[in-house]
């Protein structure tokens, strides 16, 4: 009886024992899955962040630079326009004639249209750069979308100097069609007065563009220099 008791006994430990390592080894198992679900989560949530962050600093600087590209082609078509009236103005003052005076009024008049969408396009394509700051902690990146939206705001500046230059050509010739000759050595002295503001401007907008068309993403020297 008592090796049977014995026997009885070491058959229930060893089934007791079996129970508690499978036991462990399942909640074990439970909390390694529970584990693995928490860590497959906060990854699809990291991956997520940074996919949103990543479309979103395309979609601003993409669009910024749609509506960029958009201002400075028309603004050519601005400058197109103002240097023919330019030349329909020179000619006016020394031979007045209603082609002259037409001509003139025409272009003074389609190069504002063009110069207030050229203005007013790249006052849109500024905050989309400025915007894109907020999804890229690339100090590379940051800085040419400063260069950007400081490209941006000299376009606007030139662009509306040129609109006020093209106005007072417009007003000058008007004044010139009438006789009024006082009327237009002042608005001339304001045309003068702007295009020199323009001059700088322009140069300091042309800068701007250099400092953008030589920019290096890229290093290619690798070695610390």
């Amino acid at each position: 009886m008592a090796r049977e008791f014995t026997r009885n006994m070491l058959i229930m430990l060893v089934t007791i024992m079996v129970g508690i390592v499978i036991i462990t080894y399942f909640a074990a198992d439970i909390t390694r899955r529970s584990q693995i679900d928490t860590l497959n989560v906060e990854h699809k949530t990291e991956i997520r962040t940074i996919t949103n962050k990543n479309e979103n600093f395309t979609d601003h600087f993409l669009q910024g630079m749609v509506k960029m590209d958009a201002a400075r082609e028309i603004r050519e078509i601005g400058n197109y326009h103002f240097d023919f009236a330019l030349f329909w103005f020179t000619n006016a003052r020394i031979i007045l004639t209603n082609e002259s005076t037409s001509k003139c009024i025409e272009n003074c008049t389609n190069a504002m249209v063009n110069y207030l969408k050229s203005y007013q396009d790249f006052n849109l394509s500024k905050p989309y750069f400025t915007q894109a700051k907020q999804f890229t902690n690339t100090s590379k990146y940051i800085e040419i979308l400063g260069y950007y939206a400081a490209f941006a705001q000299l376009g606007k500046n030139i662009t509306m100097l040129r609109y006020n230059a093209s106005l007072y050509l417009k007003q000058a010739m008007e004044n010139l069609s009438l006789g009024q000759l006082a009327n237009v050595s002042f608005l001339m002295n304001l045309f003068n007065q702007t295009e020199l503001a323009y001059g700088a401007g322009a140069a300091q907008y042309d800068a701007a563009k250099g400092l953008i068309d030589e920019y290096w993403f890229f290093d290619t020297i690798r070695e610390p220099h």
